[in-house]
């Protein structure tokens, strides 16, 4: 097994490398916070003190980063330090812009790279049960499968450079706008007279049915999984949907492709971060939802 450097070891990126080394890759990481390092170590990563320490020796640099303007600015350095041929894997949610530049910098260089962001959360990546949306070269796919697997269950090639950010952010406006949906209906339930497992044993075996409501359900009891049940504690917080559905208005708006619904469920999360819960699960929209009489 080539040896891994993982860029990033916050809340994704420290599990999934703990997840490479539990698979018996010899793991190298980097991180600017020392906490995220000091956990690193304790799961069985070594850990280094630059990005060029980290990357020393690697045949897979993967980067796991908050947005397009922190990846574009490793990959810059990493083009400068690493042999050619090394792969590059970007698993950061970023805009198609920074992904094609990314892919451009790599391909420079001579390096083979794939942009593969996950979905799954850090419940996803604790138990290395993630999504990956791959884009790139067919054949560099193919290599590098056995990686993603080490992290993550359903692995999907998309397309090429830039295509498993589309995906993304395609898959991620869907369920901002599913959440926003699934919250309305619970509480029109809820003045209704409805109960909230009346109405889920409905929804989830009707045409309502969605990931939103049977797997992430936004209120207390019918899914004891879902955040709901602890006071909306994120697995994937507010702030991060928010962030993915600006990337989708961006995407949209190069692309001239109409998205009202993705357009009306970012102003909603915008306003709901405004409030002062971006930190909370994106769930938990739905107080937002119950306690305004006025969304607009």
């Amino acid at each position: 097994m080539s040896p891994v450097a993982f860029i990033g070891l916050g809340h994704m990126g420290g599990p999934m490398a703990a997840n490479l080394v539990k698979a018996g890759y010899s793991v190298r990481g980097f991180d600017l916070a020392t906490a995220s390092l000091e956990l690193a170590r304790e799961n069985g990563v070594s850990t280094a003190a630059s990005v060029a320490e980290a990357v020393s020796g690697a045949g897979i640099v993967i980067t796991m980063l908050p947005a397009g303007a922190h990846v574009l600015s490793v990959w810059q350095e990493l083009v400068a330090i690493v042999p050619s041929g090394t792969l590059l894997i970007d698993c950061s949610t970023i805009d198609m812009a920074s992904a094609r530049k990314a892919h451009a910098l790599a391909e420079a260089h001579g390096c083979p790279a794939l942009d593969a962001p996950v979905s799954g959360g850090t419940g996803g990546a604790s138990a290395g049960t993630l999504t990956f949306m791959v884009g790139g070269d067919a054949d560099v796919f193919a290599g590098a499968k056995a990686v993603f697997e080490a992290m993550g269950r359903k692995i999907i090639h998309c397309g090429g450079a830039s295509a498993g950010q589309a995906a993304k952010i395609c898959n991620n406006m869907i369920l901002g706008i599913s959440m926003i949906a699934v919250g309305e209906a619970f509480v029109l339930g809820e003045r209704l007279g409805l109960t909230h497992q009346a109405l889920f044993d409905v929804a989830s075996v009707s045409s309502g049915q969605c990931w939103s409501l049977t797997t992430y359900c936004p209120v207390p009891g019918p899914v004891p999984t879902s955040p709901a049940n602890h006071e909306y504690e994120p697995g994937f917080a507010a702030a991060l949907m928010l962030k993915d559905l600006k990337l989708s208005q961006a995407a949209a708006a190069d692309a001239g492709a109409m998205t009202p619904l993705g357009a009306r469920a970012a102003a909603l999360y915008q306003r709901f971060a405004d409030d002062g819960f971006g930190d909370k699960d994106f769930s938990a929209i739905i107080t937002m939802l119950r306690n305004k009489t006025d969304t607009e």
